[in-house]
């Protein structure tokens, strides 16, 4: 039996943070990880000298770059332009990003221009949380009144979510993404695997123990209190606090009697988001000015990330493209529909491939802010004391890894309100 202060389960964002505060804070913890590597979804692979996320990834101005930022990461990468394309009825359009596409771009009447101008004035100063109550569908039809601009901001704000779900999505978080985006994002040199590796260092240097290919396949508890985590291996790790920070429905197997907790009302209301991802590596660009493109009649999206980070040892072009999907998927129609989009933008781009990747169904998050939750889930569980939760879906507001960070950090944070209010009554003790 292993005896710990902390002990997280889960190696990716979320937890190599949770795993990282904690420890600065004293407390001796220890880090599980089921995969050999440590990182989840935020994982790069190196395919033929061109570094592949796992999706399109992107740091906003958000928690989680000022969570970096915080602890010392370098992160070295670039912020790419803004200036991009829209898809309309099959043929590219300059999007209005800036004063000059606005007034140019025929995607939009004089009028859309001017309505359109006015928001991206306004949106700087918009109360986002205002909106936290009411549908994405019901903010936009009810706020935009051109219906250009509206198929403009369902692109933008699906782009900024990843969701597809205009109906069910709270209006109020994504707005607020999407003003994070217009303050540019961060693309990262050689792929997020190397924010995880600067992660991972940080966390050894605060004397974090780190076990990875080792599966958790219990947390036990025993008279409303967490006890130990139980490995597939049969180590025990007996834990005064145990972070989880796998997907709500992992969180609600581990933990015997969970439908009696508030897991099962997570769990239940959970509503996972997926994608469908395509990368490829090029030799050259066959249209060097169409780097960035949203799809507006249709939910696809493109980046060329070379452009603003280094993403290949050959000097390659390894551009991402993504198809947002609803309930209904077919990994070949999607495939077929990226390619397309690929064939328009970048014509020729098979004679210069070096590399792909496609991804049919990646799972983008495993639940988001939605009208319909009963609640956010954690940082604690109610019923176990010492149990908690964090991860992308663990959101109290924020979106994809600004959520990773923030409810890893809140999880810490109740660990150390709790001891401070166990320890308050004896402090101030009166003797009379």
């Amino acid at each position: 039996m292993l005896k710990f202060d902390v002990a997280v389960v889960g190696g990716g964002v979320a937890g190599l943070t949770a795993a990282i505060y904690a420890a600065r804070a004293g407390k001796q913890t220890i880090l599980i990880e089921k995969q050999e590597r440590l990182g989840g979804r935020a994982m790069t692979h190196k395919k033929k000298g061109a570094y592949f996320n796992l999706g399109g990834h992107a740091l906003y101005h958000g928690d989680a770059l000022s969570t970096f930022r915080e602890l010392g990461l370098q992160l070295p990468g670039g912020q790419p332009s803004v200036d991009g394309y829209g898809i309309w009825k099959g043929k590219l359009s300059p999007l209005p990003m800036g004063v000059k596409s606005l007034f140019t771009t025929p995607l939009l009447s004089w009028k859309g221009k001017m309505e359109l101008g006015a928001w991206l004035a306004k949106l700087g100063k918009l109360d986002t949380q205002l909106y936290d109550n009411m549908s994405l569908r019901e903010w936009i039809e009810g706020n935009v009144q051109d219906p250009m601009v509206r198929n403009l901001f369902y692109s933008l704000l699906r782009t900024a979510s990843y969701v597809v779900a205009p109906d069910l999505q709270a209006a109020g978080p994504v707005l607020q993404q999407l003003k994070h985006a217009l303050k540019g994002v961060l693309y990262l040199d050689r792929g997020w695997g190397a924010m995880v590796d600067e992660l991972k260092q940080k966390a050894l240097e605060q004397g974090v123990q780190i076990v990875t290919k080792n599966k958790v396949i219990s947390v036990e508890h025993h008279e409303g209190k967490a006890r130990h985590v139980l490995c597939g291996d049969g180590m025990k790790i007996e834990a005064n606090h145990i972070i989880l920070t796998t997907p709500p429905a992992v969180a609600h197997e581990l933990v015997p009697h969970a439908e009696e907790t508030a897991l099962h009302t997570w769990k239940e209301q959970a509503v996972e988001v997926t994608a469908a991802c395509l990368d490829v590596a090029l030799r050259r660009l066959p249209e060097p000015k169409q780097q960035f493109v949203y799809g507006l009649d249709q939910t696809v999206f493109l980046s060329n990330q070379s452009r603003a980070a280094y993403l290949s040892d050959d000097g390659a072009q390894v551009i991402t493209l993504l198809k947002y999907q609803g309930k209904e998927k077919d990994a070949r129609r999607d495939l077929q529909e990226l390619e397309e989009t690929l064939d328009l933008v970048q014509p020729g781009w098979r004679n210069e491939l070096v590399e792909k990747q496609y991804l049919p169904n990646i799972t983008v998050c495993h639940d988001f802010m939605h009208v319909k939750r009963q609640e956010n889930p954690g940082p604690a569980v109610p019923e176990i004391i010492g149990l908690y939760v964090a991860g992308e879906w663990a959101a109290h507001g924020e979106l994809l890894v600004d959520a990773a960070t923030a409810s890893a950090k809140r999880a810490v944070e109740h660990i150390l309100s709790l001891e401070s209010e166990e320890r308050t009554p004896n402090e101030h003790r009166v003797i009379v």
